[in-house]
């Protein structure tokens, strides 16, 4: 009996990406077995997902925490600032609670077997997303208004004169407004879409609008067809994204006046809120932020990065490159809330496990967090800078496409 758990446990994992520790509250996810879940006739390809990680050989799995050669490079600073007390204090109450969830991972053992080989589970033959065009840019440029995105549906045939298996064609195709324009895959299959020659895999009842800040006001909703679920990744300013110049960052003033209330659902929302363990930006969400956006801070959960062996991907300790990032949770109270649709509590202090994707590559979160959102008849859920889209979303930014260029995909 003991050991039918593990191995439903495991069973569970891979089909879901989901796997549960049961001594402590934190989760192990895959993040391409999340995703796959939802396409159809694509999948979403380890290979491109993990590209930064299984580059080195495994090493027999360790506790990252009491690394004396990194620890060498960078000593926490003898003499503290306010800023930095403060920001000790808030490590050194989650410390407990991420080294629980990593030694759960550990202790593992089969789950760890089957960790370390993520990137070659499925299929590896898709081809190199190599250089995209950027859409970022695409979309300053004067002719941005003309540009349009073909999107080709597919439906099933019946069966083949000779009896075989029904036969998959096109049935439908759609060419519309690519920027400043919402743009939906109503079916429940994958649609490929074609723009100036590239490809792109878009997950089944999703949508996308591609803008800048100054067009998020379109996606207010009218009447009481807000979202109960509203997930922001802004790109915070940021030294490091500056110096790999992956993206764009903005101050966080600009911050203060995305539309949070008037896009939630008359029955509220819940709001999660990817952070950087600046305690500077901390304070500024705690103290400016969700006040402005009128959301109640709920809890915290945190994004443990991990190596493909079980090790942390740096030193828990170091000072200022930490191995986690938070998610900050609240809600955005709704003016028709009743005892059916209002949210169950939220435990604090969750932790999610991951092998981190390409860079800043968020896990998916939003069917976790699903759970503790104000309930509806059918969930509704906005990311914002989204770079990537999920089925049952809408994804907004500037570069929702980013990572479901063709090249990221193989054929299911």
């Amino acid at each position: 009996m003991e050991d039918s758990k593990p191995a439903g446990k495991l069973s569970t994992f891979l089909d879901s990406g989901v796997y549960r520790f049961e001594d402590s509250t934190a989760v192990f996810i895959d993040p391409v077995r999340v995703l796959n879940r939802s396409y159809t006739r694509f999948r979403v390809s380890p290979s491109a997902y993990y590209s930064r990680s299984f580059k080195s050989k495994i090493q027999e799995p360790r506790v990252c925490s009491n690394s004396r050669k990194r620890k060498r490079k960078e000593k926490k600073p003898q003499n503290l600032n306010d800023r930095e007390r403060a920001a000790d204090q808030r490590h050194q109450e989650a410390r407990p609670f991420l080294l629980k969830a990593h030694k759960s991972l550990l202790r593992s053992t089969e789950l760890l077997e089957v960790v370390s080989n993520l990137r070659d589970d499925f299929d590896n033959s898709a081809s190199s997303p190599g250089t995209t065009q950027s859409l970022v840019e695409l979309g300053r440029v004067w002719q941005a208004p003309l540009y349009e995105i073909t999107l080709n549906s597919q439906s099933h045939d019946n069966a083949s004169e000779d009896g075989g298996s029904p036969v998959m064609e096109y049935c439908k195709q759609r060419a519309v407004p690519v920027f400043n324009n919402l743009v939906v895959n109503e079916t429940s299959e994958d649609v490929e879409a074609e723009l100036l020659g590239s490809r792109y895999i878009l997950p089944p009842e999703s949508s996308f609008y591609m803008s800048d800040l100054g067009q998020i006001h379109n996606l207010i909703p009218e009447s009481d067809c807000g979202f109960n679920l509203i997930v922001v990744d802004p790109p915070w300013e940021n030294g490091s994204a500056r110096q790999k110049l992956r993206y764009s960052t903005l101050p966080n003033r600009y911050f203060l006046s995305l539309p949070i209330k008037q896009l939630c659902h008359t029955n509220g929302a819940l709001v999660a809120l990817w952070v950087t363990n600046r305690e500077k930006l901390r304070g500024f969400v705690e103290k400016e932020l969700f006040p402005a956006w009128g959301v109640e801070y709920a809890a915290t959960f945190f994004w443990l990065k991990v190596k493909a062996d079980g090790s942390l991907i740096g030193d828990l300790d170091l000072f200022h490159h930490r191995p986690y990032e938070c998610l900050l949770l609240g809600l955005c109270p709704g003016e028709d809330t009743d005892d059916n649709s209002r949210p169950k509590p939220i435990p604090d202090n969750q932790i999610m496990l991951t092998i981190p994707g390409d860079y800043s590559r968020k896990p998916p979160v939003a069917r976790f967090l699903q759970e503790y959102s104000p309930t509806l008849q059918r969930n509704r859920c906005v990311e914002l800078f989204a770079r990537e889209m999920t089925a049952g979303c809408v994804s907004w930014g500037n570069e929702p496409l980013h990572f479901q260029e063709s090249g990221n995909f193989t054929r299911g």
